[in-house]
């Protein structure tokens, strides 16, 4: 497999179907942003000293493959079939972690300022990350294109995920979340 066809040269590439499109549309914006956020998924594993977070970030990791995968897909061409779609199984499944990390991470009381320790701070760069795909995608359906239900709503619970994860991450470090207080007159 070439690393370098030269085809893109020109500022167009194929969609998987054979499609030429602009490098600068919709769809490659959204599975570009994608990409991107597997890519800050891989470096917050490297942060992470727990193996059970490491897993999963890696399980995150392939479902990111198939959001790209499918996002990376002309509409006509595209097979529904198991393994190249997100499904509500993939939701449910997230949330469920999601349930799970928030039960090791004390109440939420105020605004999370983005920060804490190294591992959290990343996770809150996926979690930017990660809003900013779903706004891609969300422009790619407003353009017109047929996105899956279940993959906006996988985009948008992961983004949740890596909020809780970053809770969770701060209490393995032993570093406090950094809280957010509005300044009033009446603060002293």
């Amino acid at each position: 497999m070439k690393v370098y066809t030269k085809t893109g040269d020109k500022g167009q590439t194929s969609l998987v179907g054979g499609q030429r499109v602009s490098k600068c549309c919709e769809r490659l914006e959204s599975y570009g942003t994608v990409d991107e956020l597997n890519s800050h998924v891989g470096v917050l594993m490297t942060y992470c000293d727990d193996s059970v977070d490491v897993q999963y970030l890696l399980d995150v990791q392939i479902k990111l493959f198939i959001v790209a995968g499918y996002l990376a897909t002309d509409n006509s061409k595209r097979e529904i079939r198991e393994g190249n779609i997100v499904t509500s199984e993939m939701v449910l499944e997230l949330e469920k972690e999601i349930d799970r990390l928030k039960t090791l991470a004390p109440p939420l009381k105020l605004f999370v300022i983005p920060g804490g320790s190294r591992a959290a701070a990343f996770a809150h760069v996926c979690r930017t990350v990660c809003r900013r795909a779903e706004r891609c995608i969300l422009r790619l359906v407003e353009s017109g294109a047929d996105v899956d239900d279940n993959l906006l709503a996988y985009i948008n619970r992961l983004s949740d995920y890596f909020f809780v994860l970053a809770r969770k991450l701060n209490v393995d470090n032993k570093v406090e979340d950094i809280v957010w207080k509005r300044k009033t007159g009446l603060d002293k």
